[in-house]
């Protein structure tokens, strides 16, 4: 059995708050001992995310969002939900330069960012039901990533 940590932080879906998002999941990686690039990415990811739930899916309110984090041995999970208005097409949204909201200068990234930057992005949604996406990253040192490596037949030196 792996020791294991989570917190739950929910906030208004304003645009001050996305900063305040990225500090809070990295102060709970700390834990972890990641590199600065490691906190890099999940700060950008989670940018990414909840910048998704403040701009699309709360176009014209404000709502709750909702930020779960967990860690199991050293596999850090974010969850980021809304209960906004949903994504109608997820194929369509997750594609590079797609975006709902040209009239804002959306670069249409969010997604190709949050794929790139964690180890695995799920995302589930509902038109007008809300939208969920969970990412997942493992971090530490070479040293505790050994055994993921043997589950994974990869070799890490």
């Amino acid at each position: 059995m792996y020791d294991t940590n989570e917190m739950i932080l929910e906030f208004q879906s304003k645009s001050q708050n996305e900063s305040f998002a990225r500090t809070v999941v990295a102060a709970f990686a700390a834990s972890l001992d990641p590199t600065i690039e490691e906190l890099a990415d999940i700060k950008t990811a989670v940018s990414e995310a909840v910048t998704n739930s403040i701009i699309h899916g709360y176009v014209d309110c404000v709502g709750i969002i909702r930020m779960k984090c967990s860690i199991s041995e050293n596999e850090l999970t974010v969850e980021i939900s809304d209960k906004g208005v949903g994504i109608e097409n997820i194929e369509k949204a997750m594609e590079p330069l797609y975006t709902t909201r040209p009239e804002l200068e959306r670069s249409g990234m969010g997604f190709s960012f949050m794929e790139a930057f964690m180890d695995s992005l799920e995302v589930e949604s509902k038109v007008g039901v809300g939208t969920t996406v969970r990412m997942k990253k493992r971090l530490g040192k070479p040293d505790m990533m050994k055994g993921y490596a043997q589950e994974a037949n990869q070799k890490v030196v």
